[in-house]
């Protein structure tokens, strides 16, 4: 515990020195963990988890209530594999995010518990039954799906669009939520308008992961893109296209779009944008960098950005103190954000003359100007250390 708040004056407290946690077998390193395989007959349920993970910690007093009424049949053990010297761990149990569930009889890996919204009696049901986790039953493509929509490929778009003079595209990914949100709606119009004589246009899309000419020839970046093509001609890239009735209505009298609303990057603000090819450079010359890896399409990532804003107009003037954004989705950023942690937006990383310190997993709204008081924190830390070296 000492070594633990000396690493980190003002990080969460140990997981162990939660009363409530007095029935989990808290495991410190890789040897205590082989140990306890090795000697333990009971069945063990161990869950790997990160201090700053957010699902951990609201999965973490169901997973101490379980281990309190299964008590004395059962092992439930948590271990904390972040830091880099259990990668070996890591690998060996497939942890490939936080939490990881592994059960174990007679120290033997047999099931993964992949039940991430569990309250305490389905940890315990599962533990007196552990079946392996079912399989997914893959998802059909949509192109292989019955649907009025027009499916066109690398080698059929062009003939597609010179037999059809006005045509409304979705370039998609199967992966995309916003895509799969849509789906349904486009479903609908291109039912409509794709079987009546008298139609405006008809509805087609195209899954850019599979049929990535046709993608990078009209620079797909983010999905769904909705693109409107007259006479096989690109003429509008249309964002506001999401719904049946909006689509329907749209074809029947197309407009240009409203102007793009103008992006984080093109607006003054104190926030230092950043991309992969400067991102270490720029850091190394600030004592103290919070960094916000993001996605532009990403809601929470929105509704963050002016508390971020408001944040670093205090420090505007603090030419040790940089609040930094990186767009996760741009060329090569997207190597940068997997390389520093990011498994979600938004993601705060805070930086000591370009050395990752630790996540932000604080306040992001109204109820406190956006990581102000951390920031000053950190400062006192840093004044403290400082200190203490001399």
């Amino acid at each position: 515990s000492m070594v633990v708040f000396l690493k980190d004056p003002l990080g969460a407290p140990l997981w162990e020195e939660d009363p409530e946690a007095k029935d989990i077998n808290h495991v410190d390193n890789e040897k205590d963990f082989r140990k306890l395989l090795k000697k333990e007959d009971r069945p063990i349920l161990m869950m790997f988890y990160a201090p700053w993970c957010g699902v951990c910690k609201r999965m973490m007093p169901a997973f101490q209530q379980a281990a309190t009424e299964v008590k004395g049949n059962y092992v439930l053990a948590g271990m904390n594999v972040h830091p880099a010297e259990f990668d070996g761990i890591k690998q060996e149990y497939n942890v490939r995010g936080y939490p990881t569930f592994c059960y174990f009889e007679k120290g033997k890996f047999l099931y993964h518990f992949e039940n991430y919204g569990a309250a305490a009696k389905d940890i315990v049901e599962w533990i007196k039954n552990p079946l392996p986790p079912q399989q997914k039953t893959p998802e059909v493509p949509w192109s292989e799906q019955e649907s009025a929509v027009f499916h066109l490929t690398d080698e059929n778009f062009d003939k597609f669009m010179k037999e059809n003079p006005s045509v409304l595209v979705m370039f998609y990914a199967p992966w995309c939520g916003h895509c799969k949100k849509m789906k349904p709606d486009y479903d609908e119009a291109a039912e409509i308008l794709n079987k009546d004589k008298d139609s405006p246009g008809v509805l087609a899309a195209v899954d850019t992961t599979v049929h990535k000419a046709v993608g990078d020839r009209y620079h797909i970046s983010g999905f769904p893109t909705v693109k409107y093509f007259e006479n096989g001609e690109e003429r509008y890239t249309l964002p506001q296209l999401r719904t049946k009735d909006k689509i329907i209505e749209w074809l029947h009298n197309p407009q240009a779009p409203p102007p793009p609303e103008q992006s984080w990057e093109e607006k003054q603000t104190s926030v230092v944008h950043v991309n992969a090819e400067d991102f270490k450079e720029s850091l190394k010359k600030k004592k103290h960098a919070l960094v916000m890896f993001y996605a532009p399409w990403c809601p929470h990532c929105k509704n963050a950005v002016p508390h971020f804003i408001t944040a670093a107009e205090l420090f505007k003037e603090d030419r040790k103190i940089a609040y930094v954004a990186v767009d996760c989705t741009k060329g090569q950023n997207h190597d940068l954000c997997k390389q520093e942690g990011v498994e979600g937006y938004p993601t705060f990383n805070y930086y000591n003359y370009g050395k990752y310190i630790e996540k932000y997993s604080g306040d992001r709204g109204d109820s406190k100007l956006f990581l102000k008081d951390r920031i000053k924190e950190l400062v006192s830390i840093s004044s403290w250390e400082k200190k203490k070296e001399a």
